[in-house]
């Protein structure tokens, strides 16, 4: 085990499927396995005690579900980051979590290394939510009633400048900071100093809630096929 190991909370009701992701993942040299959960409030209790770094959490819970944990995991000083444990690729209770304050989500039938891959990309900080896949949560998101989300959406984003209206929109398009810099001619420090600003004002957690809320409040129409931001 490193000295900087990544330290990871498993949630699931099934003891099967903690026991295979601790099999999958223990073995890295750089993640520890902190502690397994049967259900959202003993993740809460765990996560107190444990300090993780990322939590993999199930939605579908008895007692205490996925979703409230994380929203109330997210709402600590000492946050981890959490990426839901899902069987659906655009389920509305995954993009509730999203909203919540999760880093992304992976499939339970995700190869190993890619769930691997997960942890430490978000462990890192990025998301992992490909363009692909948040196309299909926005879509989703589209099917549903959405008058009171849209006009409350617009309000907030009327505390960003026009520079940061722009890195809202290509970070919605599923852009990397390198992606976004080139589209927009800023240096890549620039960009992450730009997506810092518009999470603290806008009161946001990470990138996902970005795309989000911008589509939320229709800055995505017309520019997730172009070219442009």
């Amino acid at each position: 085990m490193t000295a900087t190991a990544i330290r990871l909370l498993l949630v699931d009701d099934d003891p099967l499927v903690r026991a295979g992701l601790s099999l999958m993942l223990g073995g890295a040299a750089d993640i520890e396995i902190v502690g397994e959960a049967g259900d959202g409030g003993e993740a809460e209790a765990l996560a107190a005690r444990t300090r993780p770094d990322v939590v993999l959490m199930d939605i579908r819970m008895p007692a205490v579900d996925g979703l409230t944990a994380t929203e109330r995991l997210r709402a600590r000083p000492d946050a981890p980051q959490v990426v839901v444990l899902t069987t659906f690729h655009a389920d509305e209770q995954v993009l509730r979590a999203l909203r919540a304050g999760a880093a992304g989500f992976v499939l339970k039938d995700t190869p190993p290394a890619e769930i691997l891959d997960a942890v430490r990309r978000v462990a890192a900080g990025d998301p992992v939510l490909s363009p692909t896949v948040t196309r299909q949560l926005m879509a989703h998101a589209a099917g549903t009633p959405a008058d009171t989300r849209r006009s409350r959406a617009r309000e907030r984003v009327t505390a960003l400048n026009e520079r940061e209206r722009e890195v809202a929109v290509a970070v919605g398009r599923g852009l990397a900071n390198a992606d976004i810099a080139a589209a927009l001619y800023m240096s890549v420090a620039t960009v992450k100093t730009h997506v810092s600003r518009i999470l603290a004002k806008l009161d946001l957690n990470n990138r996902v809630q970005i795309a989000l809320l911008a589509h939320d409040a229709g800055l995505l129409e017309g520019t997730e096929g172009g070219d442009g931001p």
